[in-house]
């Protein structure tokens, strides 16, 4: 997800009462939008039509397919409903260019805080396959767990495999309903690998869910082979700082880490973006501003284009310079010393991951390596009832995203260099026999710092699911499997 939201808290102030919070150096912004609405139905429904009237108003000035608008969606439907009916979805045939992305949740204050990272949760970030050599059981593979969470404390780690929960093995038909079951507390039964196989355990491990506030900045490193210094970076959301703080905190700690890069001569760098599903485009912005090679601050990162309702009245208030997107001067930019960035995407790295691969592309070579990005070359805003009488909150696509060569050709994604997949049973994060950070070390130096233990690791079948896609407003990763 790549979404515009100001870490200054901008508001908009408009006539339908609603606060939308966008990013970069853009100013306070009073617009007016100009709209008319109308209706006709049998049976009125006053609170869904009271919501879905502003839903509409806001769609027809912000959404960057407005002008695809139906006008025909009836106005007592459910807001979520009503809001999808407006929407210009995706077909790959009909409309290879659609709408995949914008949604809406009943609560704006849960959308916000997801946006930033905050979300209840047992800490266990999740992918679930159909298990090896059968056609109807589940198994969930652990891509990473948050420090400190519930998960974390329980003792369950990356790699670890799991086929059950609350005592019943996970299949096409339940594993929806066991995952997503109301109560916090779960059970969750655990494979281990013998001679390359999956055995059932009786390792049962019982966590209960929280709110947390997850820091994206996951890891850092650095490897030296030779004269080669390979900074190493694991960073799963492009967020600011945590929910509801003024602070930019993970910002700085980013900062933070590409000083302390610089001190030690970086001249490699590996970007981890395979978990990270995107976020705030000032993040963005940010750490590329630490990367990139021979930019000032009048280098252009990314520039978005708006739809034509609203491109005048942006532009009128703000200059042209507002749909740009600029570097900023970095303490720790290693730019001098780099001639190239590897970044290790897969199908869930989307967004704002790709804005920065997109974006860095017109100034050094970027080489990605691992399984295909996700593709989403658009943003999104907040859009949400500054008068608190409108629950509902919406984040829809506003705008496309370039980068300063005119480039948004990732749509489908960015096919990797080097293709490497994941094993069922991944390593940890920052061991140098790890199926991707391996890849990525050889192609810097040449050599295998450390052979994978390839006996030990078990192939991923095709992927169904993954917590991930639910990572602020992503789509729904409960969904029944065809037959």
């Amino acid at each position: 997800m790549l979404h515009s939201t100001n870490w200054r808290s901008m508001a908009l102030g408009l006539s339908v009462g609603a606060s939308v919070w966008l990013t970069g150096c853009q100013k306070t912004e009073n617009v007016q939008p100009s709209v008319t609405t109308s209706t006709t139905s049998v049976a009125v429904n006053t609170e869904n039509q009271t919501v879905n009237n502003w839903i509409l108003t806001n769609m027809q000035y912000y959404y960057y397919w407005n002008d695809k608008i139906p006008t025909t969606v009836d106005k007592n439907l459910n807001p979520s409903d009503y809001f999808s009916g407006l929407l210009y979805k995706y077909d790959a045939t009909a409309r290879p260019d659609g709408d995949r992305f914008s949604w809406i949740q009943q609560s704006a204050d849960e959308l916000t805080a997801a946006l930033s990272g905050e979300s209840k949760t047992d800490g266990m970030e999740f992918q679930l396959y159909i298990r090896p050599n059968t056609t109807d059981d589940i198994v969930g593979s652990v891509l990473y767990v948050l420090p400190n969470s519930p998960a974390a404390k329980a003792g369950i780690k990356r790699g670890d495999m799991f086929f059950k929960v609350d005592g019943q093995k996970m299949t096409r038909s339940n594993y929806s309903s066991l995952l997503s079951s109301a109560t916090d507390t779960k059970q969750y039964g655990f494979l281990k690998v013998e001679n390359g196989a999956l055995v059932e355990t009786s390792d049962v491990k019982t966590v209960t869910a929280v709110v947390f506030q997850e820091d994206p900045v996951y890891m850092d490193s650095v490897y030296t082979v030779g004269a080669k210094k390979i900074g190493y970076l694991v960073y799963n959301q492009f967020v600011p700082g945590p929910n509801g703080s003024a602070v930019a905190t993970y910002d700085q700690k980013l900062d933070n880490i590409f000083i302390k890069f610089k001190q030690q001569g970086v001249n490699e760098l590996i970007l981890d973006f395979r978990y990270n599903p995107g976020g705030y485009v000032s993040s963005a912005t940010n750490l590329a501003s630490s990367i990139a090679k021979n930019v000032t601050t009048s280098s252009v990162f990314a520039r978005k284009e708006w739809n034509k309702t609203i491109t005048p009245d942006l532009e009128k208030q703000y200059g042209k310079n507002f749909f740009y997107d600029y570097f900023q001067t970095k303490a720790g930019n290693i730019g001098s010393n780099l001639q190239r960035v590897f970044v290790l995407t897969t199908g869930r790295s989307a967004s704002a991951s790709e804005l920065v691969i997109n974006g860095l592309k017109p100034y050094m070579t970027v080489t990605t390596i691992g399984t295909k990005s996700y593709g989403k070359n658009v943003g999104s805003v907040t859009i949400s009832d500054s008068k608190k009488q409108i629950k509902w909150g919406m984040q829809p696509i506003v705008s496309k995203s370039f980068n300063s060569l005119g480039q948004s050709d990732y749509n489908t994604g960015f096919t990797p260099a080097v293709t490497v997949s994941e094993p069922l049973n991944p390593r940890p994060f920052g061991d140098v026999s790890e199926a991707l950070l391996n890849e990525a070390l050889f192609q810097i130096t040449g050599s295998r710092l450390a052979r994978r233990a390839i006996v030990a690791e078990v192939n991923a079948p095709t992927p169904i699911a993954s917590t991930i896609e639910r990572k602020a407003g992503g789509s729904n990763m409960f969904i029944e499997l065809p037959k």
